[in-house]
């Protein structure tokens, strides 16, 4: 046929039940000669290897060709094969009006000349089906997968992910892969946020759904390029430019309902857990690590300065006094987020404590370098005395996390 432009939970279906459960988009334009292989192909696939009902649309993006002959006549050979037409290109105007329309729980698209292994289709949909994630790409350079390209596209296509990172905090590997899913609940609500039309739709998609906590799955695909590519690529980088110029300000100037996707889309906290788990660990240990390197440089310019004045021994005392001061604040406000002055003085006690045992270890350190060489030289004592401040800094979280974090909101 042709025609024209709540909380999570598995999809539920049976492979006898008629109404399709995946529905693939295979957006076209001027592709009268590949359309026929591919989608044959394609469905006998799914025929073969996908347990649940599907359907093929294609997309035609106002074709000036045979394309919409050849997707008609595929259509009434094949009964899960169905066509949509649109009067102006633009694979994004394509997907969104495809996806929109389709009565499927789980919708993907893939490019026409099936560069992705089809064997990667199930492990694609599989987590969306389940409900176990939200969207799932398709990953190029994932150290598991095999890819056959040159080596232009290569670095054009590791150098745009780069500058996503860079510009957009992307955490995603492979924006631009030509193989991607999503469940219609979630696409419902982020399909009308995504201005692209073009081939900038795909990391717009992306990046809205990262930043609504969304869970993306990613399943590396051996890829074997297409050298007959219609795409082209001077204007696709410009047109991606443009496009990440106009999302980054958006996010800047917060033009877009991320807190209420967030709430509508985003996953439910966990449980508390146990007592005896420790909570938000990783993010304690890069803050204590951060704050940890700014007292150690603070510590060895103070220990420079007063050397020479005082000696090894008192410089060390007072530079380590006043950095493990100023560490424990730094440390209580931003490692773990305790503000005001409830258990201050208690936990500054637990900070001249690890003072102590700082004091210890470095002083310690430092009396067995001078015994074992009676004139050390300079960068000797310091590459001691890191030493030193490391295993001190280690014993130092572990103190403050006890009297902290049970506390901390």
């Amino acid at each position: 046929m042709t025609w024209t432009s709540e909380p999570r939970a598995a999809v539920q279906a049976r492979p006898t039940t008629p109404t399709a459960v995946l529905d693939v988009v295979v957006p076209v334009y001027n592709e009268e000669a590949d359309l026929g292989p591919c989608v044959r192909r394609l469905h006998a696939h799914l025929t073969a290897h996908f347990p649940y009902p599907f359907r093929i649309t294609v997309a035609d993006n106002a074709s000036v060709d045979g394309t919409l002959a050849v997707a008609e006549a595929l259509a009434a050979e094949l009964p899960e094969v169905s066509v949509l037409h649109l009067d102006a290109k633009g694979r994004g105007r394509a997907l969104r009006a495809a996806w929109s329309a389709s009565p499927a729980p789980v919708l993907a698209y893939m490019d026409v000349d099936l560069s992705t292994d089809l064997a990667a289709v199930l492990p694609l949909v599989a987590p969306l089906i389940s409900g176990h994630s939200d969207l799932a790409i398709g990953t190029r350079l994932a150290r598991t997968s095999r890819v056959v390209r040159g080596a232009k596209r290569e670095v054009i296509s590791r150098g745009y992910n780069l500058l996503l990172r860079g510009t957009l905090a992307a955490r995603f590997s492979d924006a631009q892969c030509g193989f991607k899913a999503i469940r219609a609940d979630v696409a419902v609500r982020l399909l009308p946020l995504v201005q692209d039309t073009g081939w900038f739709f795909d990391t717009e998609l992306l990046v809205l759904a990262q930043r609504a906590g969304l869970r993306i799955h990613e399943v590396p695909v051996d890829w074997v390029d297409d050298p007959d590519s219609r795409v082209d690529i001077v204007a696709t980088a410009v047109a991606d430019l443009r496009g990440i110029g106009r999302l980054g300000r958006a996010l800047l100037t917060g033009a877009l309902p991320l807190a209420e996707l967030r709430e509508q889309l985003g996953r439910a906290p966990l449980h508390p857990p146990p007592a005896q788990v420790p909570v938000g660990l990783p993010r304690q240990l890069v803050r204590f690590a951060a704050v940890g390197v700014a007292s150690t440089l603070a510590y060895l310019v103070l220990f420079v300065l007063v050397r020479g004045p005082l000696g090894a021994q008192p410089a060390n005392l007072l530079a380590l006094l006043v950095t493990a001061v100023a560490n424990t604040a730094a440390n209580r406000r931003l490692t773990f987020g305790v503000t005001g002055r409830r258990h201050a003085g208690r936990h500054h006690l637990q900070g001249l404590l690890a003072f102590a045992l700082g004091l210890a270890l470095t002083s310690g350190s430092l009396a067995l370098l001078h015994a074992a060489v009676a004139t050390p030289p300079r960068t000797l004592e310091l590459a001691v005395l890191i030493a030193a401040n490391l295993a001190a800094t280690a014993l130092r979280f572990l103190l403050l996390r006890l009297a902290m974090h049970h506390r901390s909101p």
